[in-house]
């Protein structure tokens, strides 16, 4: 007979301070290397360029990629790389993540704890970013560190809340009791919201992809070698989810800028002397007109598509001979109950590009380059209103167009 298997012993907690610092330095070590690496690339010429350096240049991008502004002799500097907002925030979540599962509250649904872990999370990443604005500090750069401190303790325990609302359980206790409604409006909003970014997306680079002759002669122009017009690309590459929110406001009409007084939309395009950026290399050259113009009917066809996929997903289990009480809130959709989802979503995707327009623009030093980007309000009301009808429209062809016996 085979011998009793012997319990596992269980697995001590470790203490929320410990687990909090160590998931909060490695996150800020993972998503500060890359950083410190592309600029140290930037730096590299025949002349120019040091270990020192590029550490340095490193925790100023760092800082940037956080939101934190960057105080120097040409004036604040403040546009962020949202690529690497992206990367900072996923390494939190993280962090979140295996804060929560340290400290033993594991599917525990204790919105208490998941606060908790996040908020350990938050402070000990605080302590980073102060720490890292003194080191940066120079002769011609200046970093407040209150300022970065009180951002990454805002930025790093929103981001380990997801992480730690996800591992607890909380977030599935949260959308069980949501409203029907509700929960169907923020879902077909998140999908009506990616299909437009991605719409802006595909713009952009079909953009910087026609003008590739001009942004590879601004890149040979920098004379850095093969190793610094490498990192001008990556840093670059850093900006492109800025161009893709900037393309998407383009298409929504409201479009953005490139300096003070300036303005890109599809009814105006009025710019001055631009820097030499490659990124910059796609912007158009005038006013839409003949196909370009059709372009801003894509903001519409992505609500209509969410509004779609919101009624054949509604009205799918209507369909089905399911017993009553399987889903007695789908049995019998009637038109409130599509329609009101629909609806939600325009508001949805409003706050949701409205916050990446105001997280993708801000200023490149003083004067003519302090205000780039697109107007925060503007792009979130128009997109409000197009997705909300585009939405009600798609919405409403799949229930007229709803056949009774399909599934």
């Amino acid at each position: 007979m085979p011998a009793p298997r012997r319990p596992e012993p269980s697995r001590g907690r470790a203490p929320l301070a410990v687990a909090a610092g160590v998931a909060a330095g490695w996150a800020a070590l993972t998503s500060y290397l890359p950083v410190a690496l592309v600029l140290g690339l930037v730096q590299l010429s025949e002349d120019a360029g040091s270990v020192t350096g590029a550490l340095r240049a490193g925790l100023a991008g760092w800082l940037l990629g956080h939101g934190v502004p960057l105080e120097t002799g040409a004036g604040p500097l403040g546009l962020v790389p949202l690529a690497l907002s992206g990367l900072a925030f996923w390494r939190l979540t993280r962090a979140g993540v295996h804060t929560s599962r340290a400290i033993g509250a594991r599917g525990g649904r204790s919105p208490r704890q998941a606060l908790t872990a996040a908020g350990a999370v938050g402070v000990g990443y605080a302590l980073l970013g102060a720490l890292a604005a003194v080191l940066v500090g120079t002769a011609g750069l200046s970093v407040s560190p209150i300022r970065a401190g009180g951002t990454y303790a805002i930025f790093g325990a929103l981001a380990a809340l997801v992480g730690a609302a996800r591992t607890t359980g909380v977030a599935g206790v949260l959308a069980a009791r949501t409203p029907t409604v509700l929960r169907d409006g923020v879902r077909t909003g998140l999908v009506a919201g990616l299909l437009l970014l991605g719409a802006g997306a595909g713009a952009a680079g079909l953009a910087v992809a026609t003008g590739g002759g001009d942004a590879a002669d601004m890149i040979a122009a920098y004379r850095t070698g093969v190793a610094g017009q490498a990192g001008i690309t990556l840093v670059s590459l850093a900006y492109a989810p800025n161009a893709t929110v900037w393309s998407t406001a383009y298409l929504l009409g409201p479009g953005f800028a490139v300096g003070a007084g300036t303005a890109v939309r599809t009814s105006e395009v009025s710019v001055g002397a631009l820097p030499a950026v490659p990124l910059l290399a796609g912007l158009p050259s005038g006013p839409a007109d003949g196909f370009g113009a059709a372009l801003l009917a894509v903001p519409v066809l992505a609500g209509m598509a969410a509004g779609w996929l919101l009624g054949r997903r509604l009205l799918r289990p209507a369909a089905r001979p399911e017993p009553p009480a399987a889903r007695p809130d789908r049995t019998e959709l009637g038109w409130p109950a599509l329609l009101g989802p629909a609806a939600l979503a325009g508001p949805v995707v409003g706050l949701l590009v409205g916050l990446a327009a105001a997280a993708s623009g801000g200023p490149l030093g003083g004067g003519r380059l302090a205000e780039i980007g697109p107007v925060p309000w503007q792009v979130a009301a128009v997109a409000t209103a197009v997705v909300m009808a585009g939405a009600l429209l798609g919405a409403a062809a799949a229930k007229v167009l709803d056949r009774p016996g399909r599934g």
